[in-house]
């Protein structure tokens, strides 16, 4: 998948299984994956059946456990273990893209390596390690000035609106939902979600509310529609703009709604509540005290804050910012 791609159909966004190919008898690719075999023979919890042209292979526990995890992986083109030796996780999530191995449960498969971290973590040592310098320099390269910043939002956001609506909700809140019972619809979780955040802000009609990070504008025409609030909303994506605009005309709301074009650190004024849910991850961690200092000067002196973020654990959080993984190097630069 392109960034500068626009994408015009579902068969387009997802890889397509290929034929199990033969495998290489040449002597470097067989000591590429039998490192990369190697790597998984450490593999303690649940258990992940690998399946290649001249058989199957089994790795990690051999009764049932806990976990009760099973994943069955099909190598389409033994090329895959040359990118995985070579680019480590990185690897593994384009040889993906490039179908170059399937799975039966995809779901399963990274619950199974959350469960066995440093069987993932080894998978960055070796030969990868080169490469984490390539790709350091090229994340260096796109970091977050505000030029730089645009630059990455149009990368990602920009790819098309018709390739969000495959996934997303008629809502288009593209952040976690609120899964208030097992069995609720993306949809159901996304306006029970809108609801906690307005319950928590104690939204009401007298407020101005200021939302950096529009996304297609399900917040702010939500809060305006529930609470009758005035929504201050900005975004740097122009294919965002341009369908929140046409949702907030069609709503007739644009006189409760504001929506900019414009960089976080360049908005003004002053507040009685702000709203970013999702967007501080594209802020980068050099950044955030930038971030965090422009959200005060922004809110009234009793004014109130609610920020969604994905989150780390902490013991990983120092070596996130060190290096570059899939979602650093394909989502969120």
């Amino acid at each position: 998948m392109k960034n500068s791609a626009v994408l015009t159909s579902a068969k387009s966004y997802f890889p397509t299984k290929r034929p199990v190919n033969t495998p290489h008898t040449s002597t470097r690719p067989r000591l590429l994956r039998r490192l990369v075999l190697g790597r998984l023979r450490t593999l303690r919890h649940g258990r992940l059946t690998l399946v290649e042209a001249h058989g199957s292979q089994h790795f990690g526990s051999t009764e049932v456990d806990k976990t009760d995890l099973h994943v069955t992986v099909t190598v389409h083109d033994p090329a895959l273990y040359r990118r995985i030796a070579l680019r480590g996780s990185i690897g593994v999530g384009e040889a993906y893209m490039a179908g170059e191995w399937s799975c039966d449960d995809l779901t399963a498969l990274v619950r199974l390596f959350i469960l066995n971290r440093p069987v993932l973590d080894s998978l960055e040592y070796g030969p990868a390690q080169l490469s984490m310098w390539l790709f350091k320099l090229g994340h260096w390269l796109r970091r977050n000035s505000k030029a730089g910043s645009r630059a990455n939002i149009a990368a990602h956001y920009d790819l098309g609106n018709t390739f969000y609506r495959l996934f997303l909700d008629n809502s288009m809140m593209y952040s976690c939902a609120l899964f208030e019972t097992p069995n609720q619809s993306l949809e159901q979780a996304s306006q029970a979600k809108l609801a906690r955040i307005c319950q928590k802000l104690q939204l009401g009609p007298n407020d101005h509310v200021l939302e950096i990070g529009t996304g297609w504008g399900g917040f702010a025409l939500y809060a305006a529609q529930h609470y009758g609030c005035r929504v201050t909303t900005t975004t740097i994506s122009q294919e965002q703009y341009q369908l929140a605009r046409s949702r907030i005309v069609q709503a007739g709301l644009q006189d409760h709604i504001e929506l900019l074009c414009k960089d976080y650190r360049d908005l003004d004024g002053q507040y009685d509540k702000l709203v970013s849910i999702e967007m501080i991850e594209a802020v980068g961690h050099e950044n955030l005290n930038r971030y965090f200092q422009t959200c005060s000067r922004l809110l009234k002196n009793d004014g109130m804050m609610l920020l969604q973020a994905i989150t780390i654990a902490d013991q990983e959080y120092q070596r996130a910012c060190r290096e570059v993984d899939f979602i650093q190097k394909y989502i969120f630069p």
